[in-house]
């Protein structure tokens, strides 16, 4: 019972807003079911093979990365609301006129396009949440948003797996109306909230004081912080091993088919949305910012290096847990230090820059980590992985308790 009500407690205090914003995330999550299935796709129904396939997955990757600096760029000059709605309701139609494009240079030049719209949606969704959750509440407000991910994504695959055995177009028009609803949801309850907030927003420019606007200055200057998003950009070419390496290992080396891969991979996800808001509550409560980025990297090595023991399910799970619990302890972490770092005016331009650090890892992780494994085996891999963990975390830790001391404005 005391658990209980420590969990309970933990949703407490988020505004209607954040939980808004998190339902807009969960419609658009769970109708984002194109991604895991395109591969599929590709090579089932357009006949591509596995470079060409390659080929256009990284298209996706690069569109990620400019999607994220040009949704932090225009979010700082038009603001969050008009980017949300805007990457909405522009991804509907994009998704929709995919199975169009059937050419290798076609499709890699709309999933490009796709992915710059789709993703410029993230830094601008972030800024939303700094916006509309009280300080002390903020971590907790991006756990939220990112149990509705978690979940989305779980519901996303199942039903993507549904629709694609009836038809890919299928696949492709319900994802279109997934991103049409969530844009609707969004512009119908934010839309005089936006309004409000603008004109508060005007007033305080007045006010400020000129000197106050040098704490405001690009996140692109700010070496302190770029320090610390090159080494977010490096946590995540380690961690995102998940969604690339790792599912092989499972295959290739521990033998387990796809049924039971997709058992594994599904429990991580039940692992987050069950324990995230418990977990980060508990450790916004007993560590610093610092040493809770710190656990979480090295708790992510102590995952990857477990596989090196041996190959058994229950080490696997045992593995994936670690794995799913140390997750919980660095994103939101990430993204509220990045939040809390940026001045009232430049927080696009902070989301963006971290964003982009870890889009990067969409572009390398897959063709590193599969190299690596094939070259020197999964045992070099994970060693490797490892100790690259180890360092960034305690690079990640100085680099947070470096920034912290100045209240979290920019030095100068």
């Amino acid at each position: 019972m005391g658990i209980l009500r420590v969990y309970i407690h933990s949703f407490k205090g988020l505004s209607k807003e954040a939980w808004m914003l998190a339902v807009v995330m969960l419609i658009n999550r769970s109708g984002s079911m194109v991604l895991p299935f395109l591969g599929v796709y590709m090579t089932d129904h357009l006949h591509f093979g596995l470079k060409e396939s390659g080929i256009v997955l990284s298209f996706f990757g690069i569109g990620s990365v400019v999607g994220s600096w040009l949704g932090g760029y225009i979010t700082d000059r038009i603001g969050e609301f008009r980017v949300q709605w805007a990457s909405l309701f522009l991804s509907a139609p994009l998704f929709a006129v995919i199975p169009f494009f059937t050419t290798l240079q076609g499709l890699a030049a709309i999933i490009f396009v796709q992915s710059v719209i789709s993703e410029s949606f993230r830094p601008a969704n972030s800024v939303a949440i700094t916006k509309y959750a009280a300080p002390e509440n903020l971590t907790r407000a991006f756990s939220l948003n990112r149990m509705a991910i978690n979940l989305g994504f779980s519901i996303g695959p199942a039903l993507g797996g549904i629709l694609a055995a009836v038809s890919y177009n299928f696949l492709f028009a319900v994802n279109a109306q997934g991103a049409l609803t969530a844009g609707i949801v969004y512009v119908r309850f934010f839309r005089k909230r936006s309004i409000l907030f603008r004109k508060k927003e005007q007033a305080r420019k007045k006010t400020i004081k000129e000197a106050d606007l040098v704490h405001e200055r690009s996140a692109y200057r700010d070496t302190p912080f770029v320090v610390y998003s090159v080494f977010c950009g490096i946590f995540s070419l380690c961690f995102f091993q998940f969604f690339n390496t790792l599912p092989l290992f499972y295959r290739d080396e521990a033998g387990l088919n796809q049924t039971t891969i997709g058992y594994v991979l599904g429990y991580s996800g039940f692992v987050i949305v069950v324990m995230e808001m418990l977990l980060v509550n508990m450790a916004e409560r007993k560590l610093t910012p610092a040493a809770t980025l710190l656990v979480g990297a090295l708790g992510t090595a102590v995952s990857y290096a477990m596989l090196i023991a041996g190959h058994s399910v229950w080490l696997i799970i045992l593995s994936i847990t670690v794995l799913s619990l140390a997750e919980i302890l660095v994103l939101p972490f990430m993204s509220a230090i990045t939040a809390m770092r940026s001045g009232k005016g430049n927080k696009g331009s902070y989301m963006g820059l971290n964003g982009m650090a870890v889009s990067i890892s969409f572009i390398i992780t897959p063709f590193l980590g599969t190299r690596v494994a094939s070259d020197y085996g999964f045992n070099t891999l994970w060693i490797a992985t490892g100790s690259i963990l180890v360092v960034v975390a305690v690079a990640l830790y100085i680099c947070v308790n470096r920034m912290t001391p100045r209240n979290n404005h920019p030095e100068h």
